[in-house]
């Protein structure tokens, strides 16, 4: 079978890399006249919708939730909006405007809940039942629309008004910077709502428990080899005990205690091809040894160990507390449980 040409395009004579570019470029100036609009009226909105939403989320003993709508591609941009409040502590949830009209308003507490609202144009029809039911039971309403006049964002408490910037469509139509910077507005309300009530890694594991981002965020505890499995001798040790020792417990390393039962060294099979020598065998452990080696705690989290061994480009740590080994994690581990 013959093997296709390799495409001798370049990024100056292909159209699709032109289309691709500014595309890009166009969504980036969107972005950019996004974060300029924080200089003006967006900012004071924008942190007073922060602060409204943090008393109705929980961070002063409000139980509510964020809940999120929009409709067609808004709507799409709301669900990962809400995706993202929930992941990083803030109750959200998402509600189809269609449906809300359809027996779905059910689901807004008139008591605690906040309603974000999606649409460009501010004028969706499938909103307005949505609008008039935050207006009758007094329901908080935050609106992202980039139309001041618009019904939404007169009816709004809180209007995040999105500033004009065209579509990377060339027919001005599909809608690609507008999803973009209302995605962007979004992602910057959770991280402020993130950062303000100090959310933290392990927070983050709590609601992550599956999948990589889980198993980053392990402690080091939790996945140590501990006891009998340690390979380790003491000062003044052979380095012929050492190597059986270092073979028997098969981690390619062996710790080395001092008179106090502290960590004073390690031997790895790097140290060994480093001072591999006729007398090798007969010396002591001491004089083959990496003094102060690199170890972790209990507490840390498998992916700082991780980083750890990339950086110095070592396959095993010591796990230590109070100067004592007590664990041994190799980067097998962390490959197992589906770190690296």
């Amino acid at each position: 079978m013959q093997k296709p040409e390799k495409s001798t395009a370049t990024t100056a004579s292909s159209p699709h890399i032109a289309v691709a570019l500014r595309t890009l470029t166009t969504e980036a100036n969107g972005l950019g006249a996004l974060s300029a609009a924080f200089a003006g009226d967006l900012g004071a909105a924008f942190s007073e919708a922060v602060e409204k939403i943090r008393i109705v989320s929980g961070q002063h003993g409000g139980q509510g939730r964020v809940i999120v709508t929009g409709m067609g591609k808004s709507g799409h941009i709301g669900r990962k909006i809400a995706s993202t409040l929930s992941s990083t502590g803030t109750p959200a949830y998402f509600v189809h405007p269609g449906e809300a009209s359809h027996g779905d308003l059910g689901v807004i507490s008139d008591k605690s809940d906040i309603i974000l609202a999606l649409s460009w144009s501010g004028e969706t029809a499938e909103l307005r039942d949505l609008i008039d039911y935050a207006k009758r039971f007094r329901v908080p309403l935050i609106a992202i629309t980039s139309q001041p006049a618009s019904a939404l964002a007169q009816a709004a408490d809180i209007a995040l008004l999105l500033p004009a910037a065209p579509e990377a469509c060339p027919n001005g139509l599909a809608p690609t910077t507008s999803t973009l910077m209302q995605l962007a507005l979004g992602d910057a309300l959770a991280v402020a709502l993130l950062e303000s009530r100090g959310f933290t890694a392990l927070d983050f594991k709590a609601l992550h428990p599956g999948g990589k981002l889980g198993a980053s965020l392990t402690f080091i505890r939790d996945v140590m080899h501990e006891g009998e499995k340690l390979p380790l001798v003491r000062l003044g040790t052979p380095m012929s005990s050492a190597i059986v020792e270092m073979s028997a417990k098969g981690f390619g390393c062996v710790g080395v205690l001092n008179e106090a039962g502290d960590l004073a060294g390690i031997v790895t099979d790097g140290d060994l091809r480093r001072h591999m020598r006729p007398d090798l065998l007969t010396s002591k452990v001491e004089d083959v040894m990496t003094k102060n080696p690199k170890s972790a705690t209990p507490d840390q989290l498998a992916l700082e160990v991780l980083e750890t061994l990339n950086a110095s480009n070592i396959t095993a740590l010591f796990v230590v507390e109070n100067k004592k080994p007590r664990g041994l994690v190799h980067l097998h581990d962390l490959l197992r449980i589906g770190v690296a």
